[in-house]
C-alpha cells in the first residue's frame, strides 16, 4: 500500500490533513487526519451563523480527485446544533465534495428541485427558519440540500454521528459525517454506512464505507473512506 498526502489546513488550532492509499496505480480509500485538539478547542460560545462559516476547504490528493472524482473536505462548526432535536448538539460537519470549492461557493439555493430520488431510509424535508422563511430540502447556501436518515428525525436523544447525503440540482455533490463533539471527545472508533445511491455521476466513485479510526499514540483520528464494494 502507499500513502499519498492531500493538503493541511489549521481549524482550531488541529492540523487537518487530506490523504489517500493506493494499491499498486489504484486508490482503495481516502480520508482525512482530524486531531481531537479540533474538537477540544471549538469554542462552545460561538454565536449561530447561518449559513454556517466554512473554517476550511482542503483539497484531496490529485490522484484521488482523478479516480475517485472527490475534490476537498470542507469543514463547519456548528456550536449550537440545529433542528431535528436529536441534532441540538455541538457538533462538526465533514463535508466531502465531488464538486471544486468555488462551485460550492456559488450554491444560492435558487434552484428548488429536489432530487428524484433519495437512498432507501433517507428523507429530504423542508426547513422552517425562525425568520420565517423555508430551507426546501434543507438547501443551505454555499452546500446544498441535505438528505438524512429518516429513523433520527424524530428521535430525542442526542446523536453522536451520522451520514447526510448531498445534492444541489438534482446530482449528488457531498456525502457528509456529522460528528457530535461528545464523539469525538470520547476517543473510541466509530462506524457508518454510506448508502448506495442511483445516477452518480460517472466521474465519481461513492465510498461504501465510513471508519473513524483513533489513534491514542497521535491523539488524532483517521477518518477513512473504502473504495471497495466488500469494505469493511
Amino acid at each position: 500500500m502507499t500513502h499519498v498526502d492531500g493538503q493541511c489546513a489549521t481549524v482550531f488550532d488541529g492540523e487537518i490533513c487530506t490523504w489517500g492509499t493506493l494499491s499498486g496505480d489504484e486508490v482503495v480509500e481516502f480520508g482525512a487526519t482530524i486531531p481531537v485538539a479540533t474538537a477540544d478547542l471549538a469554542p462552545l460560545d460561538a454565536p449561530f451563523e447561518f449559513p454556517p462559516i466554512t473554517l476550511a476547504r482542503i483539497p484531496f490528493p490529485d490522484v484521488v480527485k482523478a479516480q475517485a472524482g472527490v475534490d476537498h473536505l470542507a469543514i463547519n462548526w456548528e456550536a449550537q446544533g440545529h433542528p431535528p432535536a436529536t441534532y441540538f448538539t455541538p457538533h462538526f460537519d465533514f463535508h466531502v465534495y465531488f464538486r471544486p470549492g468555488d462551485e460550492i461557493e456559488a450554491i444560492d439555493c435558487s434552484n428548488p428541485v429536489k432530487p428524484a430520488s433519495l437512498p432507501d431510509g433517507y428523507v429530504m424535508p423542508d426547513e422552517n427558519m425562525p425568520d420565517g422563511s423555508v430551507l426546501i430540502g434543507i438547501c443551505v447556501p454555499r452546500m446544498g440540500m441535505h438528505a438524512l436518515p429518516a429513523e433520527e428525525q424524530d428521535d430525542e436523544e442526542l446523536f453522536n454521528a451520522t451520514m447526510v447525503m448531498g445534492y444541489y440540482s438534482q446530482e449528488l455533490i457531498f456525502v457528509e459525517p456529522m460528528v457530535a463533539r461528545a464523539a469525538l471527545l470520547g476517543k473510541q472508533d466509530f462506524s457508518l454506512d454510506i448508502p448506495a445511491v442511483e445516477n452518480v455521476d460517472e466521474s465519481v466513485m461513492l465510498p461504501a464505507r465510513f471508519n473513524a479510526v483513533y489513534d491514542a499514540e497521535n491523539e488524532a483520528y483517521s477518518f477513512v473512506f473504502r473504495l471497495a464494494a466488500d469494505a469493511t
